[in-house]
């Protein structure tokens, strides 16, 4: 199926979205639940599968919605159609603090390799699929790196990454040792591995985790300065309940007991 060619625009700094302008009868694929707004005259329709509008009857539809629920998506995307006369504009927001990465498809070699949870949306046509990293280590080890998505076509694609993204050019043969979790996207030519971090002092106390992702060229790499793994485990650490608290709290080290002059402040104890 022909790839719609749509154009965009993506706005914001830290918290971005994307607004996608479509022409009379253009659509956009996106993410369940990651859209902002829309014009009126836009159709909205949730579907089975990835929305590309492949072939394969029932069968195609079962084994893209597969592919999908492999990666941890929805089974269901939602396609935007542009049902009106005149141009009209559909937005979608990034979930975290980040960057909207819009991939060309048609200069990356018809094929983008991301991260289960980067894509955001695309144009109608692009193909969703799953991409399973070959190699046993990879499977045993891989964590995040071991099941990806698989982006396909030669359209327009918007992938989200956290924090600040850097862009890495890969020549033959040349390799860079990455955390697992920063590793975004890369393009077909990038040969994806795990390598054990070498020394069981670093292994156990480094605060880097056991394995690194190890990529080959040649190829494009991007990365991710926070993944979202990263700000999560962040944020449970510090959870009351999980024994994190104020800063103001933490301050004061263990001079004050439990249930102490704080205590007796919040409480209203002023005897």
């Amino acid at each position: 199926m022909a790839m719609d060619a749509v154009d965009y625009e993506i706005k914001g700094a830290e918290m971005q979205y994307v607004e996608v302008e479509l022409d009379p009868g253009e659509a956009a694929v996106g993410e369940a639940g990651s859209m902002m707004f829309m014009d009126a005259g836009i159709a909205m329709d949730t579907v089975f599968g990835d929305g590309s509008g492949g072939g394969g009857g029932l069968l195609g539809k079962l084994l893209g919605a597969g592919k999908r629920l492999i990666t941890g998506e929805s089974l269901f995307t939602t396609v935007y159609t542009n049902q009106a006369s005149t141009r009209q504009r559909v937005a979608f927001a990034a979930p975290y603090p980040g960057k909207i990465l819009a991939m060309n498809l048609a200069q990356l070699g018809g094929m983008l390799i991301c991260q289960r949870d980067a894509f955001l949306c695309a144009a109608r046509g692009v193909s969703l699929g799953v991409a399973f990293q070959r190699k046993l280590s990879t499977g045993f080890f891989g964590g995040e790196g071991f099941i990806m998505q698989k982006l396909e076509g030669d359209g327009l694609a918007f992938v989200h990454a956290g924090g600040t993204i850097a862009r890495r050019e890969l020549a033959a043969g040349q390799t860079l040792l990455v955390d697992t979790g920063c590793v975004v996207a890369y393009t077909a030519g990038v040969s994806f591995e795990i390598q054990y971090v070498g020394k069981v002092k670093t292994a156990l106390f480094g605060g880097e985790g056991l394995f690194f992702a190890k990529l080959s060229g040649p190829g494009t790499l991007w990365l991710q300065s926070l993944p979202f793994s990263r700000l999560a485990s962040r944020v449970f650490a510090a959870a009351p309940q999980m024994g994190g608290g104020r800063r103001e709290e933490a301050g004061l080290g263990g001079l004050l007991p439990a249930g102490g002059l704080l205590g007796g402040v919040l409480g209203g104890d002023d005897e």
